[in-house]
């Protein structure tokens, strides 16, 4: 081999040697870890969304409104102002590159509280309806309950102990005031006779009975395990037949708990003797978002000559038809009960996560009928 030869070699050699090196792999990219998100209400509407991630080299947020896209935000936090009522997602993007990136997404919830909207907030129902007479009300703007009820004590015990139910409250008068136009009924964890809750228990019974009618309740409702508010009738004839046979209508039943989502949940009822059977029909229906703790909505019927009707806010969810011969509890006098019972076979019992004191603040209830 000549001189040439062996340089020419040894040049290749060596580019060869550096071409090898030049394509070595670069370092992977190293995507962000641990991203931790919080939210924090500020009132009116606002929320502050916070983040931190390892290895993160900036952010982006989107929370969520209608055509809003991600946005590159400065530091480790962003926030919002919501304008209108429901269900946000709020999504946060941790970049390491512009395209390399982790995300984390959660809910939220624009109730009327968190929108600031007061404590009267939530729907209201008109006050007159073409083709109807406005035959009764209670708008609870006085100091003082009206005449029109009285109160049911105790646990009904000897005759019907836990009120036939199993409920664990001990009804006492104490629990009911009226404040800001509303009746309030407060349900609390305290010893009573041989009970270790109270709560209030009104009913109209030998003072107001209707047949017939559309009947608004506004209302709203207290929260969690063991609560069980409810907006209901019974028949004017219960002493004389007695239950189920006087017939019962349930307006508005809530048995309260965060799982299944029961706290944003209504049921609509009633129960009736079928030739000496028990028998009932219910339905219910469940908030968009929300609870029903959150702002006040209207529990109506409309009860007439064919059927009842159930209505939240106004927008239908059940019905039944009371034509058949064995549903003739519901062709005669109605009275009103509200109250709030604590435990029972429905609801089952509180638990540690049930706060108390709970209230049900009633607005107004009204009774129209037909001209």
């Amino acid at each position: 081999m000549n001189r040439f030869s062996s340089l020419f070699y040894l040049l290749f050699g060596a580019v060869l040697f550096f071409s090898c090196s030049e394509s070595t792999p670069e370092d992977p990219i190293k995507l962000p870890d641990n991203l931790l998100v919080s939210v924090e209400y500020l009132g009116n509407g606002k929320v502050k969304a916070s983040f931190t991630a390892d290895n993160a080299v900036f952010f982006k947020v989107n929370f969520g409104t209608p055509g809003e896209s991600m946005v590159r935000v400065d530091g480790n936090s962003a926030t919002k102002t919501y304008t209108e009522k429901g269900n946000y997602q709020l999504n946060v993007q941790a970049h390491s590159t512009e395209t390399d990136f982790v995300v984390s997404s959660q809910t939220i919830s624009m109730n009327a509280e968190a929108l600031g909207l007061g404590p009267n907030a939530g729907y209201t129902s008109p006050s007159t309806y073409d083709g109807y007479n406005l035959v009764w009300a209670d708008e609870f703007s006085g100091s003082a309950l009206s005449a029109d009820w009285t109160f049911e004590l105790g646990d009904g015990c000897p005759d019907l102990c836990g009120w036939g139910n199993q409920e664990l409250e001990f009804y006492k008068k104490e629990n009911t005031s009226l404040k800001d136009g509303n009746l309030i009924i407060t349900a609390k964890k305290e010893n009573a006779g041989s009970r270790s809750y109270t709560s209030s228990r009104l009913i109209t019974k030998g003072k107001k009975s209707f047949t017939y009618g559309r009947i608004d309740i506004r209302a709203k409702l207290p929260k969690g395990q063991g609560m069980w508010p409810a907006l209901w009738m019974l028949g004017e004839n219960i002493t004389e037949v007695g239950w189920p046979k006087c017939g019962e209508i349930d307006i508005m039943e809530l048995v309260g708990g965060s799982p299944e989502n029961k706290d944003g949940t209504i049921h609509g009822t009633v129960h009736w003797d079928n030739g000496g059977s028990y028998a009932n029909y219910g339905g219910k229906t469940a908030l968009p978002f929300g609870i029903f703790n959150d702002e006040f909505h209207v529990f109506s019927i409309i009860w007439d000559t064919e059927k009842i009707v159930w209505l939240l806010d106004n927008v239908q969810y059940h019905v039944i038809d009371i034509r058949p011969a064995g549903l003739d509890e519901f062709h005669k006098p109605f009275y009103f009960i509200l109250n709030v019972a604590v435990g029972g076979t429905w609801p089952g019992s509180p638990d540690a996560s049930t706060v108390f004191p709970q209230e049900m603040n009633v607005d107004y209830i009204r009774v129209f009928q037909k001209k």
